[in-house]
């Protein structure tokens, strides 16, 4: 048997200033073939899980085109077009095959295209015909619509958030894959949309870990393949956007209906539980050194990269400088220009600087501060967070800087601190500080949730805020909740 692999990935934050192009994308991934298959190897990724479920299977695959791109802004036109081009024209020369099997958001936008997904099956199906099997894995933030479900075979999305089973799904996606193409199974695919706004939310804890019991229950009946429980991804401004569950039964169409109402009801009777409220980051401060024991760690979930935000916001840095505590540590601040001027100066300078800020005045003010530089380095690790595991991370030109008491982390590129490894190269051992400040809204548990005493998230001004009503939609389908607090709504209604 053979398949096709390939990887298409974007999630799109609508409010975030700024163009997607080809250049953010190689910045981050754009393999062809073979280079894919080195990449991805004893990698903890989608792909990484295709591959070694193929080897398990017998199966052929064939890699084709990989392009990812960290979360930013809109996807500029051309752009999107020269992606699938790139990836139609890769699957074309790889031959002949049995499925196409790809690796996706459910989040994407790009200009006049509400969702490059959608829009990709779409060209897929005119290239390749509506017999061939297609597959793909996707976030649990995909914000998905019936035209997309209805173009693909199999859709399935990773049920955990931190994301820590990418790779088993990537390699459900493939297993799935082999037992529709052998006709073992048929699948057919029911989605329930909500209309519903899920701000970032744990799977490890509170409403969201309960929904996904639920899934679980339904999966262990007879006749469900899979049923999962898409949050949506709540700072993109589409139709499609909000909370979905989606149900792949084995020939069965009522019930893949009745188990996705069922599972989608049960998401709005807990709908008020998702919106919660967190503390200022001064406030988050003054709990986090009354605690016991260290490290406390303090996520400013509202600035996190991973959610498109700038990665430059100040608010909890200025925080944390004011309280100016020893052994509290802070990384990372995305500040192109204060690394550069830290590796100029060189570890044991003095500088003056403005840190952060400049991106927007949303996220705050730049932080006017002398700093000593303590270290320098390229910014390059090995990721050893349960998500993503083993992947090779590139910050680009880094530095540790130390402002009054504190440790801070400057880096040359965008991203949310998923484990140690960005302190450990700047020579800083978490366990021998009290606070541990870090952007990021729920992926950084992945790792830290083993290594903390206790997490503590603060919010404020920012794109990824947890106060979804802050943001000025211009074309969700109303009403929506928590944006008409006192709506009703059960599975069936449409939206």
């Amino acid at each position: 048997m053979r398949f096709a692999i390939g990887q298409l990935v974007h999630e799109t934050n609508t409010f975030a200033s700024g163009i997607t192009d080809v250049a953010t994308f190689r910045q981050q991934e754009w393999l062809y073939g073979e280079d894919i298959i080195r990449a991805h190897t004893g990698v903890r990724s989608y792909i990484g899980g295709m591959l070694d479920k193929g080897k398990e299977l017998g199966a052929e695959l064939v890699p084709t085109f990989s392009a990812v791109a960290y979360p930013s802004g809109i996807i500029e036109e051309d752009t999107w077009e020269q992606l699938k081009q790139n990836l139609v024209a890769s699957l074309k020369a790889a031959g002949e095959f049995d499925a196409i099997c790809l690796s996706l958001h459910g989040a994407g936008v790009a200009q006049h295209r509400a969702q490059i997904e959608e829009d990709l099956m779409r060209c897929l199906r005119q290239e390749f015909g509506e017999e061939l099997p297609i597959g793909a894995a996707l976030d649990l933030h995909g914000n998905l619509n019936e035209a997309f479900v209805q173009a693909a075979d199999l859709l399935l999305g990773v049920n955990l958030y931190p994301h820590t089973d990418e790779y088993d799904r990537g390699a459900e996606v493939i297993q799935r894959m082999f037992e529709l193409v052998s006709g073992r199974i048929k699948p057919v695919m029911h989605l329930t949309r909500l209309p519903l706004l899920v701000p970032t939310s744990t799977t490890n804890q509170g409403p969201a870990a309960e929904v996904n019991r639920l899934c679980e229950e339904w999966e262990a009946r007879p006749g469900i393949l899979d049923c999962t429980f898409f949050h949506g991804f709540p700072y993109t401004d589409t139709p499609y956007v909000g909370a979905s569950v989606l149900v792949t039964a084995d020939g069965d169409d009522k019930l893949a209906k009745e188990a996705a109402d069922e599972v989608a009801n049960q998401i709005w009777a807990r709908r008020e539980a998702f919106m919660q409220k967190h503390p200022s980051p001064d406030t988050g401060i003054r709990t986090a050194l009354a605690a016991e024991g260290q490290p406390v760690v303090i996520n400013e979930t509202s600035d996190n990269p991973g959610a498109g935000t700038p990665g430059d916001g100040t608010y909890l840095l200025a925080a944390l400088l004011a309280a100016n505590q020893p052994h509290t540590c802070f990384g990372m601040l995305y500040d192109p220009e204060a690394a550069r001027m830290a590796h100029e100066a060189g570890p044991g300078a003095t500088i003056q600087l403005r840190l952060g800020g400049k991106t927007d005045q949303l996220h705050g003010q730049p932080v006017e501060a002398e700093a000593y530089v303590k270290a320098v380095t390229d910014g390059s690790f090995i990721r050893t967070s349960p998500m993503g595991a083993g992947s090779l991370i590139r910050m680009g030109r880094s530095a540790r800087l130390v402002i009054g008491n504190v440790d801070v982390i400057v880096c040359s590129k965008r991203a949310q601190v998923m484990d140690d490894e960005i302190f450990r190269l700047h020579g800083i051992d978490i366990t021998r500080y009290k606070l541990v400040c870090l952007k990021s809204s729920q992926h950084f548990r992945a790792f830290f949730e083993q290594h903390a005493v206790r997490i503590l998230t603060v919010d404020s001004p920012g794109l990824s805020t947890l106060d979804v009503t802050t943001f000025r939609y211009q074309q969700l389908p109303e009403p929506v909740y928590p944006l008409h607090a006192g709506m009703k709504w059960s599975a069936g209604d449409e939206i």
